[in-house]
């Protein structure tokens, strides 16, 4: 998550007004787009969130990106205006592919293959509904509390037609880099925080929100298997790309060049008297790296490992403690535990009752 946002940030992204741009689909569409990815990349998946610039280049006779102009904020009659013709472009495609088809009475079907598990695992999910166990076709257990006012998805600039929505509401300045990378970091976070996971004296799986939704739920309760079969649903098809660079953006748009920040490039270091003279070395272009978790600490949460509290200097390991005996005589030393945790017992496979095997 993290590394995905500094590369965007430092690779990608130029220094220019950015604008999030946030589509949903009615939960029949949810159904389908999973199933096939194909027209998921039609149609850019069930809730994407999308980066657009906040205006366009003008490019100058030699084809060079001579001049930005940035773009107004859409109003929300343009932004009604846009989401209707979102509609029905995807509704055309749609049924250009015989995917959907109208009834007598003028209203959408859409048809899924029931042979497919995890398509079943999938149109669950999208409905919040389980597919499997004893509480079969039943939505999770929740707890809630008296919803907020100020917590409305509705408000804002934001438009809303027969289930779908369009949100672009979160803009910020090309030179505001902490806050869009920040955004970044929320777009590619995982689907579930594990430190936001617990146990009840049940047995079940307590998922506790970040944020109320807008009618009061706070905490999701399921069983572990049903927590299983909500992590299965979230698993991607076979070559479905999780992130997508399309526009100026995309890898062979012949201006990209022009746009995104300019490769790092690391000059050679001098020849020292003495050395045997060659062809001198050519400049290296910075290729992207994993980062240290000692970056990342320091870039999302301003933990600087790598700095002494006490000098001011930089930190270097000077010894690293490997023998087993030593390390237990120090942690004893300390009055820490030397002994590793046991690791839980093993367990043999849920019971057909919990699986609803004869539904396969």
């Amino acid at each position: 998550m993290s590394e995905s946002a500094i590369h965007l940030v430092e690779e990608v992204l130029p220094i220019k007004p950015i604008r999030q741009w946030v589509i949903s689909f009615p939960v029949q569409i949810r159904l389908l787009l999973p199933v096939q990815p194909k027209i998921m990349s039609a149609v850019l998946n069930i809730h994407f969130h999308q980066l657009y610039l906040g205006g366009f280049y003008e490019l100058d006779g030699e084809g060079k990106a001579s001049r930005w102009h940035t773009a107004k904020a859409p109003t929300k009659a343009e932004l009604s205006d846009l989401l209707g013709k979102i509609i029905k472009r995807i509704i055309k495609l749609l049924e250009k592919k015989e995917i959907i088809c109208r009834n007598e009475e003028d209203h959408l079907q859409i048809h899924l293959e029931e042979d497919d598990a995890l398509a079943r695992l999938q149109a669950g999910a999208a409905t919040y509904r389980f597919t499997m166990g004893p509480n079969k076709g039943k939505k999770a257990f929740t707890l809630k509390t008296v919803s907020e006012s100020e917590h409305n998805s509705k408000s804002g600039l934001v438009a809303s037609l027969s289930g779908f929505s369009l949100h672009a509401g979160v803009a910020m300045a090309g030179n505001e880099r902490d806050k869009i990378e920040k955004l970044c970091r929320y777009i590619a976070r995982p689907a579930v925080a594990l430190d936001r996971l617990s146990l009840n004296h049940q047995g079940q799986v307590v998922y506790t929100l970040k944020k109320p939704y807008s009618d009061g739920t706070t905490h999701i309760v399921m069983t572990q298997l049903e927590l299983l079969e909500r992590l299965a649903a979230l698993v991607p098809r076979p070559r479905v790309h999780l992130t997508r660079f399309a526009g100026v953006f995309a890898p062979h748009f012949k201006h990209r060049a022009l746009v995104v920040p300019k490769p790092k490039v690391c000059l050679p270091e001098p020849q020292l008297e003495g050395q045997i003279e060659g062809p001198p070395p050519k400049p290296q272009t910075h290729k992207k790296s994993n980062f240290t978790w000692a970056r990342l600490l320091n870039r999302v949460f301003q933990i600087d490992v790598e700095t002494c509290s006490r000098c001011g200097g930089k930190i270097k390991i000077i010894a690293s403690i490997e023998a087993p005996r030593v390390i237990k005589k120090i942690l004893s030393h300390l009055g820490l535990p030397s002994k590793p945790p046991m690791p839980w017992p093993a367990r043999g496979p849920p019971s057909t009752e919990d699986l609803d095997i004869q539904q396969f």
